[in-house]
């Protein structure tokens, strides 16, 4: 539980992995790392016994093929990579990252996330990183190359605590932000809408209204172009993404519905991976 696992590349084998306990660190780059005597290590990207950092590695923008030299570095042997690259540092209940380039902006996605990532400016320290699971994209060349890193599991408040998450053990219940029910048609018709992006293809091209219809049939036989867009719009307003029918100002035109409701609804984690089950099964031989 309280370690963190680097694995250098989609690829890799498991003896590829690199495990960090709590307050370990791993540099990674394109030159090793030298060691003292005194603790202090050098390289474009050094930290000193005293804690001093200064990060003047420099880089530029699909797996890595690396191999780590001893037990806390991490050789990454492309020329678009800086010899010191970066560092990743360990806690008990999450990880931090630090990004030595001078140019290079570094990307951690989540990708479990259906999109969701975070930026790591050029020079910035100790950045922490939230997910569980994670994928570290380095911009090398015309290359993008990837690091995972498997995190320790998080904790939660206990919901049935009374004195819980809200702090609002007695008195009215907090109202809901998007009050959705799971078991209606327009929420079947938001899954499907956010489907593509669940199943791990965070920049999939959404579904459009008439595949929408194809995908619900099996379990919606009446479903046709008109009842999923009717769903659509009833979304937009349940939502407040537009104003109601009732309202005497419509309001300006919604432009990219479909995406503006998938990137709420996904923002929010208004659907998960686990509604997933409710679709119909996908046909046979169809990848999704």
């Amino acid at each position: 539980m309280n370690s963190i696992i680097v694995v250098p590349g989609p690829t890799m084998s498991p003896a590829a992995q690199i495990r960090l306990a709590p307050g370990q660190t791993l540099r990674f780059g394109r030159e090793p790392l030298r060691r003292t005597g005194t603790g202090t290590r050098t390289g474009t990207g050094t930290r000193t016994g005293t804690g001093t950092r200064t990060g003047i590695g420099i880089g530029t923008g699909t797996g890595i093929g690396g191999s780590s030299f001893g037990p806390h570095a991490l050789y990454v042997p492309h020329a678009g990579v800086s010899r010191s690259a970066g560092e990743i540092t360990a806690t008990a209940t999450y990880w931090s990252l630090s990004n030595f380039s001078r140019s290079a902006t570094y990307v951690v996605e989540n990708p479990e996330g259906a999109g969701e990532h975070i930026k790591i400016a050029p020079g910035r320290l100790d950045a922490p990183v939230p997910f569980e699971f994670a994928r570290l994209v380095l911009p090398a060349g015309s290359q993008l190359l990837t690091l995972d890193v498997w995190a320790p599991r998080h904790d939660y408040a206990d919901r049935d605590d009374p004195g819980g998450a809200d702090g609002e053990p007695e008195g009215e219940p907090t109202a809901l932000p998007f009050p959705l029910d799971r078991s209606s048609r327009y929420f079947l018709v938001l899954t499907a809408l956010c489907e593509p992006r669940l199943r791990g293809a965070p920049h999939a091209p959404l579904p459009t209204v008439e595949q929408v219809v194809d995908r619900l049939n099996p379990s919606w036989p009446a479903a046709n172009r008109a009842a999923v867009q009717w769903n659509i719009d009833y979304l937009a307003v349940k939502l407040r993404l537009k104003p109601g029918p009732e309202t005497v100002d419509p309001g300006p035109r919604l432009v990219g519905k479909k995406e503006t409701l998938v990137s709420l609804a996904l923002r929010f984690d208004l659907v998960r991976e686990s509604d997933l089950a409710a679709l119909p099964a996908a046909p046979t031989g169809t990848a999704r």
